[in-house]
C-alpha cells in the first residue's frame, strides 16, 4: 500500500522557523520515501506504508519533544505498489 502524508507543526513563526518545524522537516528528509515537498506552511511525502508510518512516527514523538505544541496530519491511501492502475503508471 502507498500513503501520502500532509503534516504541519505549531506554532507558527513567521520570522524564522522554529525548532520543532525544523526536525520535523529533518525527520522526513532522512526518512526512505519516494516523495517530499516541504514548505512553510504545510510538508508532503509519500511512500509505502510502513515507510510513511515509521517516518510519521518518529516526526511526532521528536517535533514534540521539540516544542511544537499541534501537529495536523493527514493520511491518505493513494494506491498499490507497482499498480499499473495508478494514473502515470501505464505511461511508464
Amino acid at each position: 500500500m502507498r500513503l501520502r502524508v500532509e503534516f504541519t507543526t505549531e506554532p507558527f513563526d513567521l520570522d524564522e522557523a522554529p525548532a520543532h518545524a525544523v526536525v520535523a522537516r529533518e525527520v522526513i528528509q532522512g526518512a526512505p520515501l519516494d516523495t517530499v515537498d516541504v514548505g512553510p506552511f504545510g510538508n508532503t511525502a509519500e511512500g509505502d506504508v510502513d515507510a510513511v508510518l515509521n517516518a510519521v512516527d518518529a516526526m511526532l514523538r521528536r517535533s514534540l519533544g521539540a516544542g511544537a505544541t499541534r501537529v495536523s496530519l493527514q493520511v491518505n491511501v493513494i494506491g498499490e505498489p507497482a499498480d499499473p492502475a495508478d494514473p502515470g503508471e501505464a505511461d511508464k
